[in-house]
């Protein structure tokens, strides 16, 4: 099985290391990933500079190719030029801290995975809970065990696109896995004003995370429970029944009579 790992957190970052050691206990790996963080990118691509790569190594370990881009720019570099096959799967991570709810929408992290879906190869992001002496290691020995039964069920090829979250209790103690949707609860947007020594207004993002709604599990939630979730996600963002309401409006450009 050929795989491709890429990342948002960089080249260097320690979740990508131990992805691609647990990855390869499956398949081969070809790492592309970006030369610099890209936490908070989202789909983001490069098109008006060109995209320089390059191989690099930590000694003689070889790191991968490292792309000064987004993950999104990673991920079609590595189809498109560094895999030797076309990859059979795509995962992007592990990166450090949650990618639950909205953050989906901001997640370089999630965009890597959306972009191998986009050319049709099942994609998972794996996020780990935030720790500054995170276990990868671990997190990654269960990741690669859920990925190993998401592949082998029937219907993976109709739907190739999953978030996955593994929070920091999971990795010692007995937990579940959650198939539940993704929360829309809003992030505050909460700032803490500031003046440089020039008198200038400057403005720090709190990072107020948001709050769980009571009702129907969902990725945030759950992880708050401390279960491991899976969520399968959508690319086409249509909403299908505003979609024919919004074909009832009869909508034109000849002048509105009054």
């Amino acid at each position: 099985m050929q795989i491709l790992l890429t990342n948002d957190d960089g080249i260097y970052a320690p979740g990508l290391a131990a992805m691609e050691d647990e990855l390869r206990k499956i398949g081969d790996v070809t790492v592309v990933a970006p030369a610099i963080e890209q936490s908070g990118v989202g789909h983001s691509i490069t098109f008006l500079s060109p995209l320089m790569a390059k191989e690099v190594f930590d000694g003689e370990r070889r790191r991968g190719w490292a792309v000064e881009g987004s993950p999104a720019d990673c991920v079609k570099l590595g189809i498109g030029e560094f895999c030797p096959r076309r990859p059979d799967l795509l995962v992007s991570g592990i990166n450090g801290g949650f990618n639950v709810g909205i953050n989906v929408l901001y997640s370089g992290t999630v965009a890597g995975a959306t972009e191998g879906a986009l050319f049709g190869i099942p994609s998972i992001a794996v996020s780990l809970e935030y720790d500054e002496r995170a276990k990868f290691d671990r997190a990654a020995q269960l990741a690669v065990l859920l990925i190993e039964q998401i592949l082998q069920q029937p219907d993976v090829d109709q739907h190739p696109l999953y978030n996955m979250n593994i929070p920091t209790s999971a990795l010692d103690n007995p937990t579940e896995v959650r198939v539940v949707p993704m929360a829309t609860a809003r992030w505050p947007a909460d700032f803490d004003e500031r003046v440089d020594p020039k008198g200038r207004r400057y403005y720090w993002a709190m990072g107020t995370p948001p709050t769980a709604l009571s009702g129907e599990m969902t990725d945030l939630e759950a992880v708050e429970q401390g279960y491991v979730t899976l969520t399968p996600l959508r690319i086409d963002r249509t909403e299908p029944e505003m979609l024919e309401r919004t074909l009832q409006w009869k909508l034109s450009l000849e002048p509105v009579a009054k």
